[in-house]
């Protein structure tokens, strides 16, 4: 069968993660959540000084509210997760995450803020 030449030959494939209100979140008050906050903002903004965190943000307008925001990392899930898990606000049990490897047409993304190539470059296994 030939190919289909709108499935691309090569991905860039990312590690994502996405940050969620988990259910059982604790109560804070908004001294607290502020505090929380500020600790959660200064430490991905570490990361991205070290250069494992490539861009992240919230979300807003979404249709489940427990969505919380996004990060890409320049690193593989392991490491993601190893990363994550050291979050002011997961530790804190207001944040969970997931994490999974995001592929994409190669080339289709870039980041004009990063001095290096990220992800990692595959192709489709053929069948």
């Amino acid at each position: 069968m030939p190919r289909d030449p709108n499935v691309p030959d090569a991905f860039d494939v990312y590690t994502l993660v996405v940050l969620r209100r988990p259910p059982d979140a604790p109560s804070m008050s908004d001294e607290e959540l502020n505090a929380l906050q500020a600790r959660h903002l200064a430490y991905r903004a570490e990361l991205a000084r070290q250069g494992k965190l490539v861009v992240n943000g919230p979300f807003d307008a979404q249709s489940d509210i427990s969505l919380r925001g996004m990060s890409i990392f320049a690193c593989d899930a392991d490491e993601a997760s190893r990363l994550s898990d050291g979050d002011p606000s997961v530790q804190a049990g207001r944040l969970a995450y997931d994490v999974m490897e995001w592929w994409v047409r190669a080339g289709s993304l870039a980041f004009p803020g990063v001095e290096r190539p990220v992800g990692e470059r595959r192709s489709m296994p053929e069948d």
